[in-house]
C-alpha cells in the first residue's frame, strides 16, 4: 500500500478576512495544517520563526505587500526553498510576469477555483519533497556546507583562494588493527570512529571533504569564511580527543582494540572548489597549507603528540587553549623551517 503523507503546514498571508477563511477551510478540507496572516510584515515575521511547506501569499496588502514578501524570502539562504504561490484579484499579465521573475512557485487569481488550487498546491508540494530529497542526498555524500553553497550557487568546476585552516587526522597502526580482527568488525570500528569525530568536526563549523581508508581530512573556513576558523580547527580537535577516551572505555569493556589518532592543523592561503570532471567531482582544497597539515600530522609519531599545529594557527588562538612550542621543523618538501607546537589542553 502507498503510504498515506504527512499533513503539510501552510500559510495564507492575506489582508482579507473573509479570503483567509476561504481559503484556510479549502486547505483544511484537503488534510493540511493551516496558519494565516493578516499582511505582509506578520507573514514574514511568522515565515521566519516557524516552519512551512508552502506558502499563499496576496500581493496587495498593507505594511508590505506580497512582492516585497516574495523578494525577502528568496534573498534568504534558509527561507528561499519555500514555494510561495501568488493569490490576487489582478489579472494583468504585468503582476504574473513579476511574480515569476521574483521566482514565485505558481500563481492564483481570485476568487480560488477550489480544484485548481488543490492542484497547485499539490504540485508544488511534490516539488519541494523532491527538492528536499536532493538536499538530503547532497548532505549525505558532501558536508552540510558544500552541500548548501552547491544548491545555491550551482556546480562549476575550478577554485578561488580562501584563507581556512586544514585538519588531518590518522588512526595509529591501523593496518596492525585491521590484522588483528575480521573485515566486519574494522568496518565497524570505521564506522563508530568517523561517527564520533564527524560530530566533533560538523559542531565546530567544519566540513570533511576526504576519507582515505582510515584518515581523514577537514577543513574550517571555507566554503564559507569564518574569522575564528583556527580556533574551531583546534576546539574541534580537542573534541575528538575527549569523545576517543571514551570510545576507547568502551573499548576496553569489550575487549577490543584501543584506538590512537595523530591530528595535524596547519593555516593559511589555500585554494578551494571542486576538482574532477564534469560528471564527477569532489569539493576539496590544495595548496602548500594543506601539504603542511599533512606533514604535521605524520610528525605527531616522531613526537608523540597527538594534536599539533603550526604557528599561524597557534597565532589565532584564545589564552584557554594551552599550547607547548616544541621548536622549528624542516619539513619534507620545505626550504624554510615551520614553528611547531603541541595543544595540550585536552589532556
Amino acid at each position: 500500500m502507498k503510504p498515506v503523507p504527512e499533513p503539510a503546514r501552510l500559510l495564507v498571508v492575506d489582508d482579507n478576512k473573509v479570503n483567509r477563511l476561504v481559503l484556510s477551510r479549502s486547505l483544511e478540507n484537503q488534510g493540511h495544517i493551516v496558519e494565516t496572516a493578516e499582511n505582509g510584515a506578520e507573514g514574514l515575521n511568522k515565515i521566519r520563526s516557524q516552519s512551512f511547506d508552502l506558502v499563499l501569499l496576496d500581493i496587495e496588502m498593507p505594511v508590505m505587500d506580497g512582492f516585497q514578501v516574495l523578494e525577502a524570502c528568496l534573498n534568504d539562504v534558509d527561507l528561499r526553498q519555500i514555494p510561495i504561490i501568488m493569490t490576487s484579484a489582478m489579472e494583468e499579465l504585468d503582476a504574473v510576469v513579476k511574480c515569476v521573475e521574483l521566482g514565485a512557485e505558481d500563481y492564483l487569481t481570485k476568487p480560488v477555483n477550489p480544484i485548481l488550487l488543490k492542484a497547485r498546491v499539490n504540485a508544488s508540494l511534490e516539488k519541494k519533497r523532491l527538492r528536499d530529497e536532493q538536499r538530503k542526498l547532497f548532505r549525505t555524500f558532501a558536508p552540510k556546507e558544500v552541500a548548501e553553497e552547491l544548491l545555491r550557487t550551482g556546480f562549476s568546476l575550478g577554485g578561488k583562494n580562501v584563507v581556512a585552516s586544514v585538519l588531518f587526522a590518522d588512526i595509529r597502526s591501523f593496518t596492525t588493527i585491521a590484522e588483528s580482527q575480521t573485515p566486519s568488525e574494522t568496518i565497524d570500528l570505521l564506522n563508530r570512529y568517523f561517527g564520533l569525530v564527524f560530530d566533533a568536526i560538523s559542531a565546530n563549523h567544519g566540513a570533511v571533504n576526504q576519507m582515505i581508508g582510515d584518515g581523514l581530512m577537514a577543513v574550517f573556513g571555507a566554503p564559507i569564511f569564518s574569522e575564528s576558523h583556527r580556533e574551531h580547527a583546534v576546539r574541534a580537535a580537542i573534541e575528538m580527543l575527549n569523545q576517543l577516551q571514551v570510545f576507547n572505555q568502551q573499548q576496553l569493556a569489550q575487549n577490543k582494540t584501543r584506538v590512537q589518532i595523530g591530528i595535524g592543523i596547519a593555516s593559511g592561503e589555500m585554494i578551494a572548489g571542486y576538482v574532477g570532471t564534469q560528471t564527477r567531482a569532489a569539493y576539496t582544497c590544495i595548496g602548500d597549507t594543506v601539504n603542511l597539515a599533512s606533514r604535521i600530522e605524520t610528525h605527531t609519531k616522531v613526537t608523540y603528540r597527538s594534536l599539533l599545529i603550526d604557528k599561524n594557527t597557534r597565532d589565532g588562538l584564545p589564552p584557554d587553549i594551552p599550547v607547548e612550542a616544541l621548536g622549528p621543523v624542516i619539513f619534507k618538501g620545505k626550504n624554510q623551517a615551520v614553528d611547531v607546537f603541541a595543544v595540550t589542553g585536552w589532556e
